[in-house]
C-alpha cells in the first residue's frame, strides 16, 4: 500500500498543512466516518442470540468520541468513577454502564452502585469488600479462563501471568462469598489481551469461559472480552483481523452452549482499539534532521509524551510524510529514525523506518492512534497535550478538545 491516507481520503478534502497551521503540532485528527464503521461493525459481531458490544473507553474517552458510540448503539466499559463520569456526561444511562474494576476501593464502589452501574469483581478479596459496601445486592465477576494473548506480554491479561482475574478453581469460594452477603451474580467476565490478529485464542477462551458458565445458574449476561487487534503494518499489506471468518467460527460455539444451557443469556464484547484506532492520526512538523553515528533522525514534535506506545510497548505504527498538503509517494525511500522533543533515548516513534527523504518543515503523519494515543498521553517534560480535532462525515473541522497551555499546567499549583 502506497499510501493509507489516500487510500482512505482520511482528510476528505481538508488540507493536512491548513489543520497544522490551525491548531498547532502535534494534533491529533479523528476522521468521524471510520471510527462509526469499526463501531458498527462490533455492534453485528453475534446476531443469533441477544447481544451488545461495549466499547472499552480507556481506549479514547473523549466525550465526543463517547457520543459516536452512543449514536452507533452500543454500550461501554469503565475502568474507574471518571470514566463513569464521563460516560454520563455523554448521554450513557448508567444501566449501559459496565465498571470493569481491578483492585479498587469500596468508595469507588459506592460510587458506582450509587450511580446504577453493574460492576464486575475480579478477586475474592473484592467480591468480600463489594459484600460488605452493598449487600444483598448484584454484581458480576472476572474469571481467568486460562488463555492470554496480545501484541505484548503487558497487555495479556488472562493466562499465569496476569494480576487480573479469579482462578477456575476458586469458583467455589465465590459461591461462599456471595451466600455469605445474599449476593446475585448476574454475570461472569473475562478479557485474554489486548491487540490480537489472530482469532483462534479469543475463540478458545470463548468455549472455555462457556465451559465455565454452566457452574454458574440463570446467568443474565456472559462477557467474553475484547482486544481485537488492527494492522499497524498497513503500509506493509498486513492483514485485517478477520471479522467475517471469526463471527462464522464463534457462532456455533454459541449454538452449543445455548443447547447446553436451555437459554440464551446476553453475550457481550469488549472491543476498544478496534474502533477507534484507525479512526485517528498524529500530525507532527519536522523540526530538524541529523546525522549521529550513521544514523539518520527526523526530529519532529510528536514524543513519548504524545504518544507513549512506542517506547512503553516497543509497538509499531507507521508514518507517512506530508508535504504542501500532500502525501508523500513512497520512492526514493531511506531509513531513518523518527525522534520527538523529550528528554529521553528513547523517545522515539519509528525505528529504523523506510520513509521518503524528509525535509524540514514537512508533515509527518503517524497513523492508527485513535487507541491509547490521547488517553494514555502526559504534560512529560511539561510539554502541554496537544488538541484533538474531528473531520465530521460531511467534511467539516471540529475541535473536540482544546490545546493544553502552560497556564492549565500552573493551574494546579
Amino acid at each position: 500500500m502506497n499510501s493509507y491516507i489516500n487510500q482512505v481520503d482520511f482528510f476528505k478534502g481538508n488540507n493536512p498543512e491548513d489543520i497544522a497551521k490551525q491548531y498547532g503540532t502535534p494534533v491529533y485528527v479523528y476522521n468521524e466516518e471510520i471510527i462509526r464503521e469499526h463501531m458498527a461493525a462490533v455492534g453485528k459481531v453475534i446476531t443469533k442470540y441477544p447481544y451488545t458490544a461495549n466499547y472499552s473507553v480507556k481506549a479514547n474517552t473523549n466525550i465526543e468520541i463517547l457520543k459516536l458510540a452512543l449514536d452507533e448503539g452500543i454500550n461501554c466499559d469503565a475502568m474507574s468513577p471518571g470514566e463513569i463520569t464521563l460516560l454520563l456526561k455523554a448521554g450513557f444511562p448508567a444501566e449501559r454502564i459496565f465498571f470493569v474494576s481491578n483492585n479498587v476501593s469500596a468508595e469507588e464502589m459506592d460510587f458506582a452502585v450509587k450511580a446504577g452501574v453493574t460492576v464486575s469483581l475480579d478477586s475474592l478479596d473484592q467480591l468480600d469488600r463489594f459484600g460488605q459496601v452493598n449487600p444483598g445486592g448484584r454484581c458480576a465477576v472476572r474469571i481467568n479462563p486460562g488463555v492470554g494473548a496480545g501484541h505484548s506480554e503487558k497487555v495479556i491479561t488472562a493466562g499465569k501471568n496476569t494480576k487480573f482475574a479469579i482462578a477456575e478453581a476458586d469458583i467455589d469460594e465465590i459461591f461462599a462469598i456471595a451466600k455469605k452477603y445474599d449476593l446475585k451474580i448476574v454475570g461472569i467476565n473475562q478479557h485474554i489481551g489486548s491487540g490480537f490478529l489472530d482469532p483462534q485464542p479469543y475463540l478458545d477462551a470463548v468455549a472455555n469461559l462457556l465451559r465455565i458458565a454452566d457452574r454458574f445458574e440463570n446467568l443474565e449476561f456472559i462477557d467474553f472480552g475484547g482486544g481485537y487487534g488492527i494492522p499497524y503494518h498497513k503500509l506493509d499489506d498486513e492483514a485485517p483481523f478477520p471479522m467475517e471468518d471469526f463471527k462464522k467460527k464463534l457462532e456455533p460455539i454459541l449454538d452449543e452452549f445455548v443447547e447446553r444451557y436451555g437459554k440464551a443469556p446476553l453475550f457481550k464484547s469488549e472491543p476498544g482499539r478496534y474502533c477507534v484506532a484507525e479512526g485517528s492520526l498524529i500530525l507532527s512538523r519536522v523540526q530538524a534532521i541529523k546525522q549521529n553515528a550513521g544514523v539518520k533522525y527526523v526530529g519532529t514534535d510528536v514524543g513519548m509524551n504524545t504518544l507513549i506506545r512506542p517506547a512503553m510497548y516497543d509497538s509499531y505504527h507507521d508514518v507517512e510524510l506530508v508535504r504542501d498538503g500532500k502525501v508523500v509517494d513512497r520512492v526514493d525511500m531511506e531509513e531513518v529514525n523518527v525522534s520527538g522533543p523529550i528528554c529521553e533515548t528513547g523517545d522515539l516513534i519509528a525505528k529504523h523506518r523506510m520513509l521518503p527523504v524528509a525535509k524540514t518543515g514537512d508533515l509527518v503523519a503517524v497513523l492508527d492512534t485513535g487507541a491509547y494515543g490521547y488517553s494514555m498521553a502526559s504534560p512529560y517534560n511539561s510539554r502541554p497535550r496537544p488538541a484533538e480535532v474531528m473531520i465530521c462525515r460531511d467534511g467539516s473541522l471540529k475541535q473536540i478538545r482544546r490545546r493544553e497551555t502552560i497556564e492549565d499546567l500552573l493551574a494546579y499549583f
